[in-house]
């Protein structure tokens, strides 16, 4: 009983350590998101040409901003530039933009 115990313990450490270790730095993502403001920091959140609504992004589920940028890079969610911005990012740097955006006040 007391192996199995153990077991379960170090078990539960390790998910934890992992989930800590894969967790977004809020500063290091504060230098990766400058060329996110490029369209998502533009007044009334409108881009200029051609001319469309670009979301609020500062704000946003830390979730939600994950999903939105590893589905972009594979593809799975469509925009071109949207896609060539998240094929440029590795794990670490979604996990980090998320952890920065996500800090931000709504």
């Amino acid at each position: 009983m007391s192996r199995t115990l153990l077991l379960a313990t170090l078990l539960a450490t390790a998910a934890f350590a992992g989930s800590a270790a894969a967790a977004g730095n809020a500063e290091a993502g504060r230098t990766k998101v400058y060329t996110c403001g490029g369209c998502h920091g533009v007044t009334g959140y409108k881009n200029a040409y051609p001319n469309y609504h670009v979301p609020r992004i500062a704000g946003q589920n830390a979730d939600y901003l994950i999903a939105a940028l590893k589905a972009y890079k594979t593809g799975d969610r469509e925009h071109p530039t949207m896609r060539a911005q998240g094929e440029s990012l590795s794990e670490q740097d979604i996990q980090d933009i998320a952890a920065y955006l996500s800090s931000l006040a709504q």
